[in-house]
């Protein structure tokens, strides 16, 4: 197979490039891609530049790792600001680095992107060394794919790259017939709690609509990116995404693209950005035009739920951090990076701090566990709940 380096997901055939993606989510499509490089979120000047290192063979493309060259560690959500510190104190630059994943999205996913019909493991093993090659030709101090699906993070395993984890919160369905039956799973005070959360959202007269993207329209798009956009800015960060980016995904990512808005008397007060996958849902950005009770839970988790259980989704990701979401029915979940460094002393030194962490991580995780709302499922991990049933 030929390597070929690209530096626009405009320059590659749409159709051949989903050809290697299964549907499990959206953010590596050509699709996402694409609205991000068009609406100018990723590119020359962002810290985002792409950089997509494909095989071919006599059909076409045959694999590819969305990567993107940075120059900071913003968007990432795998931190790895120290081991920038480390090389600075050594007079080294980490930075130019070449990230493999979705920009502004930790959600698990593909990342060495394979052909249905090749062999995975022996084409995602030549991708991977075509990583690492193209790593050192270009100078980049090190390679980070985040947020790898398990297939992906074996094999980079087995290519020696080093496996970093942390932890989010995520809700899976045990087929639930509906929210009372998932409610019904609950210590009796947690139910309790759910429900007076919910009733107060409800008694305060406000109302929910979900709008797929073939189904918004400009100006209930434009309030929901307002909203969201207030919302960063009332933390002190410009936000990730342009309103030309949600335009954009609207109109190509259709189904896959959904804004759940809040109304009280005909006004939009708050909105969800969430995005659909074949069997999970996503959840993005938030955004609220004042500070009403319980409404964050409602409109992001709660809805979130709601539409899993009645579209039969199995897993719902609503993003990173957020202790809160426990008792909220989400658990804690292992997420995964891998990386590759090229200077074998930082590799060594990292590697060390990366199985420090891991304990920590594992030692959390297991602390957290005890405390979900769930009759039957305190101390016990979800896959491990799963295997029970």
């Amino acid at each position: 197979m030929k390597v070929v380096l690209h530096r626009s997901i405009l320059d590659i055939d749409a159709a051949a490039w989903d050809a290697t993606l299964d549907g499990s989510n959206p953010f590596v499509t050509h699709r996402f891609l694409a609205a991000l490089e068009r609406s100018r979120c990723i590119g020359a000047g962002t810290g985002w530049e792409p950089f997509l290192v494909t095989l071919v063979d006599e059909r076409g493309l045959a694999a590819a790792a969305p990567g993107f060259i940075k120059n900071h560690s913003y968007g990432e959500f795998v931190f790895d600001f120290s081991w920038a510190q480390a090389y600075a104190r050594f007079g080294l630059s980490y930075y130019p680095k070449l990230v493999v994943g979705a920009p502004f999205t930790p959600a698990t996913g593909p990342r060495l992107l394979v052909r249905q019909g090749l062999d995975y493991k022996t084409t995602a093993a030549s991708l991977s060394q075509s990583l690492r090659e193209a790593a050192a030709e270009s100078g980049f101090s090190s390679i980070h794919a985040l947020f790898p699906a398990d297939r992906d993070r074996a094999q980079l395993a087995d290519d020696d790259w080093l496996l970093r984890r942390d932890c989010q919160f995520h809700w899976r369905n045990h087929g639930y017939r509906d929210f009372d039956d998932f409610l019904e799973t609950f210590t009796a005070d947690k139910r309790k709690k759910v429900r007076r959360e919910r009733r107060r959202v409800a008694e305060a007269g406000i109302e929910f609509e979900s709008l797929f993207g073939d189904q918004i329209n400009a100006a209930d798009l434009a309030a929901a990116w307002t909203l969201h956009r207030d919302t960063f800015l009332r933390h002190g960060h410009e936000p990730y995404l342009t309103l030309d980016f949600f335009q954009d995904a609207a109109r190509t990512l259709g189904r896959d693209f959904m804004i759940t808005l809040a109304r009280r008397g005909g006004e939009t007060i708050a909105a969800a950005v969430f995005f659909v996958g074949s069997d999970r849902l996503f959840g993005r950005y938030w955004g609220a035009a004042g500070d009403f009770h319980s409404l964050h839970f409602e409109t992001c988790y709660h809805q979130g739920i709601e539409f899993c259980i009645r579209h039969g989704l199995n897993h719902f990701e609503p993003g990173t951090q957020g202790e809160h979401k426990i008792s909220r029915g989400f658990e804690p979940t292992l997420t995964w990076s891998a990386h590759h460094i090229v200077d074998a002393r930082f590799r060594t030194a990292i590697a060390d701090f990366v199985r420090r962490e891991a304990r920590a991580v594992d030692e959390y995780a297991a602390a957290v566990q005890l405390h979900v709302p769930y009759k039957d499922r305190r101390g016990v991990s979800s896959d491990e709940a799963d295997a029970c049933r």
